[in-house]
């Protein structure tokens, strides 16, 4: 099969780059329609007209990877003229992580109104929409009426050639400090301020627990100003790493943390991170949700905190510091899952399998 990426997405960005290694790990011919991100569509799709005539030659599929739901329209007519399918990995809608999520315009403006009329397109026009859980997809159903049968589910997993782990540590952690490791975009569905409470809970009862929160955006600044109210010296902010760094920061932590917001995206996402985290072989502890649950299982490859999340979390680690068995155990099974399901070659395996399956009864020979 070929498939052809096609817009202006972040070549660095996980979620393409790990489909994109898959697709050729598993055979699969993949080429690339693609200029910088930052253009403007009266400057984009010109560009990306004129290379598609090399690019999408001989493809079965035209693929729009994340976040390029203003490249949809182009796609569309691209797909037509040289009769392929039209896929599209949103992993978001922009309405709701613009408007609802991050809140950078009321629902009433403008920019809320476009966004939507985006969504609609980028979502009815394609093919098939790709969703990275189940909850996604089911709520890309209902809020832009698709049905069942275009739509599919693939998770976000993670890089193996980036995140991985030769073993797992078997000992009590060290008499030093404990570390526990946030890492993200301080997104509103990340929950930083209940990590930053966490930390509180967890410094009157054990001292030698430290938080590493690596990153910056949007709940950074309040983060910020709840440990200085809180007078917590058991809590580094870090700020941005380069993706090159991330993977030793990680195996360095002796426990990862997941998300914590209390956003309706919250309940339905499984970010990065999570799989990073168990990839080189760290133990994780995230909310308990409806997409969680839908990867992972509570206790056995990961630690599930239902609200209220700076309680349950506190609590959680310190569990976790006190109980190297149990530790180590989460650890190595969450290290064997995702291994085994959610490494770009088992995903990609997985989107093959479903185009195949979904484009067959207009399957032009090819394979």
């Amino acid at each position: 099969m070929h498939i052809c990426f096609f817009g202006a997405w972040d070549p660095d960005y996980p979620r393409s780059s790990i489909i994109r290694a898959g697709l050729e790990a598993c055979g699969a011919k993949v080429s690339a329609c693609w200029i910088p991100r930052g253009y403007k569509f009266w400057l984009r799709y010109p560009r990306l007209l004129a290379r598609s005539w090399s690019a999408c030659r001989g493809a079965d599929v035209l693929f729009v990877p994340e976040f390029c739901q203003k490249d949809v329209p182009l796609a569309k007519l691209v797909a037509r003229l040289f009769g392929l399918r039209l896929v599209h990995d949103p992993l978001a809608s922009r309405y709701e992580t613009k408007i609802v999520d991050w809140k950078r315009k009321p629902p009433s403006s403008w920019q809320a109104r476009w966004n939507r009329v985006i969504d609609r397109m980028s979502f009815k026009w394609p093919d098939l929409i790709l969703a990275d859980t189940a909850a996604h997809a089911e709520y890309f159903r209902g809020e832009f009426g698709l049905s069942p049968a275009k739509t599919a589910v693939l998770p976000v997993g993670y890089d193996d050639r980036m995140f991985s782990s030769q073993a797992v540590a078997s000992s009590p952690a060290a008499p030093g400090p404990f570390t526990v490791l946030f890492t993200g975009s301080f997104l509103p569905l990340h929950g930083v301020e209940a990590i930053v409470e966490a930390a509180g809970l967890v410094a009157r009862r054990d001292k030698t627990v430290s938080f590493r929160l690596v990153g910056g955006g949007q709940t950074f600044d309040r983060a910020l100003r709840l440990a200085a109210d809180l007078g917590l010296n058991n809590i580094s902010f870090e700020g941005w790493s380069s993706l090159k760094d991330l993977p030793a920061k990680i195996r360095q932590a002796d426990l990862c943390l997941g998300i914590f917001g209390r956003t309706e995206k919250t309940a339905r996402v499984v970010p990065h991170k999570i799989f990073q985290a168990m990839g080189s072989g760290r133990p994780v502890v995230s909310s308990r949700t409806p997409a969680a649950e839908e990867f992972f299982t509570h206790g056995e490859n990961i630690i599930l905190c239902p609200e209220p999340y700076a309680e349950t979390l506190a609590e959680a680690i310190l569990r976790l510091k006190s109980d190297s068995q149990l530790r180590n155990r989460i650890a190595l099974n969450g290290l064997e899952l995702v291994r085994k399901k959610y490494s770009p070659q088992a995903l990609s395996l997985v989107l093959l399998n479903t185009l195949k399956a979904h484009f067959r009864p207009q399957a032009r020979g090819k394979d």
